[in-house]
Formats: C-alpha cells, structure tokens, sequence
C-alpha cells in the first residue's frame, strides 16, 4: 500500500507522498513523485499501485512531455495525455498481468500549472484513464491507505487554508496512517507549488526531522482524550460508568 496525497489551496499545491514499497517481507525505498517542469509549464504526478506499470507510464509520459509539453497548454490536456499512456501501458501488459495472477492497477494524482491555465488545477486520474478535478468543496485527493489520515483533513483542511497549514494537515495525516498502517512510512516527499510561478519545490523528509511533529501529535491525541471526560461524563453515567 502506500499513502499519497494531494492539496490544492487558493494560493498554490502541496503533494506529499511517502516511499515506502512492500513486497511480501520485504521493504524497500521508492519515489511516488515524478516532476516535470519546462518552460511556463509545471507539473507532478503521484502514483499508487502495481510498481512496474507505474515505472512504464510514468516513462512513456515523460518523453511524450519532453517532446510535446509546450503544446499541452492546459493541465487537463496533460492529464489526458497520461491516460492516454495508461491506456497504452495496459494495451501492452494487462494479458501478461492476468497470466501470473496480478492486474492493471495503476491511481494518479496529477497537479500543475501550465501557460494556458488561469490557475493550478489537481486530478484523481483512475486505472481505466478517466479522471476527476478536485474542487474547492474538498480540497485534496488521496490515493492508497486512505482510511487512517482522512478525518483529520476532512476537519481542518479548506480552500482557503494558506500552503504552510496545508503542509501541516498533510503531514498529521500521513503521521496517523503510518501509526495504523506497516505499509506507510518514511522518508516522505513533499512538492510545493506557488500559484503562478511555473516552479515545483521538492524535498525529502526522513524519520528523524518528522520525529517531533509525531511526538507532537502522539501527546495531542492524548491530551484531547483527557479532556473529554466532562463531555463523557452524562453519558457513562446513563450506563453506569464511575468516572476514574
């Protein structure tokens, strides 16, 4: 599994991506962001699923962009080309993949600007090549182990949230799936994007500078559990619950 996320505020992106890769016992480090920027053209993709499907459309999309990015103009037609190589990927694969047991599955988060957009726009792009715009309703996307970082996005993160506190959200939600899920973990790559500026900002963070914003967020969850006791109280007490 793996956990990968996408945000999109008024003022720019935040994508966040951890690298863990799982098969069977064995665990290893991969990058689930790919950056490509050029010319008044800025874009990521974040990947979950089948690792060698990922790697071939991820390739075959990064030369399409190297020799036609300029063209694209707008993100969508980006995202379309993406599918398109998906589809091509899936063409070529998918009855090899069904022979030894394992199927086409292959998620995208793509984000970005290019010189035609008036704004960044952020995409679900699914196995089969359609794809979903995030609004401002929900501002992000996530892809992989979902369940565990959800509720604390749903809470807190909305469109108009500056890209330091998207950055915050981001991360209390990758440190919730990894406590609950062997499959997430460190180093997590983080992308930055300012709207307008047609520039991506990468960075990798390892366990030991995310180590205290854990402890923080441990001691948190803690505290609020506390403090819960006076709310609590009526309704132990309708079950017969003495307050300890």
């Amino acid at each position: 599994m793996t956990f990968c996320l996408g945000m999109k505020c008024e003022s720019g992106l935040v994508a966040i991506a951890d690298t863990r890769i799982t098969e069977g016992s064995e665990v290893s480090t991969a990058k689930k962001i790919a950056v490509h920027q050029g010319d008044r053209h800025a874009l990521f993709v974040l990947t979950s699923g089948l690792r060698s499907v990922r790697d071939k459309a991820i390739t075959y999309f990064g030369e399409r962009l190297r020799h036609n990015g300029a063209d694209f103009g707008r993100a969508f037609l980006a995202v379309n080309a993406l599918a398109e190589e998906m589809r091509r990927v899936h063409e070529e694969d998918n009855e090899w993949l069904r022979r030894a047991g394992l199927w086409f599955d292959l998620h995208c988060i793509v984000g970005g600007q290019l010189d035609d957009d008036a704004e960044p726009h952020l995409y679900h792009l699914y196995p089969q090549g359609n794809w979903v715009e995030v609004s401002h309703g929900t501002p992000y996307v996530s892809i992989g182990d979902t369940t565990y970082g959800k509720p604390i996005l749903d809470r807190t993160l909305r469109h108009d949230a500056t890209l330091e506190k998207a950055l915050r959200a981001g991360l209390l939600s990758f440190n919730s799936t990894k406590t609950s899920s062997s499959s997430v973990g460190p180093p997590v790559d983080a992308v930055f994007y300012e709207r307008d500026s047609f520039v991506m900002k990468e960075r990798r963070f390892n366990a030991e500078e995310l180590a205290p914003l854990g402890r923080f967020w441990q001691r948190s969850i803690e505290e609020a559990v506390e403090r819960a006791a006076d709310p609590v109280a009526p309704l132990a007490a309708a079950l017969g619950i003495d307050r300890g």
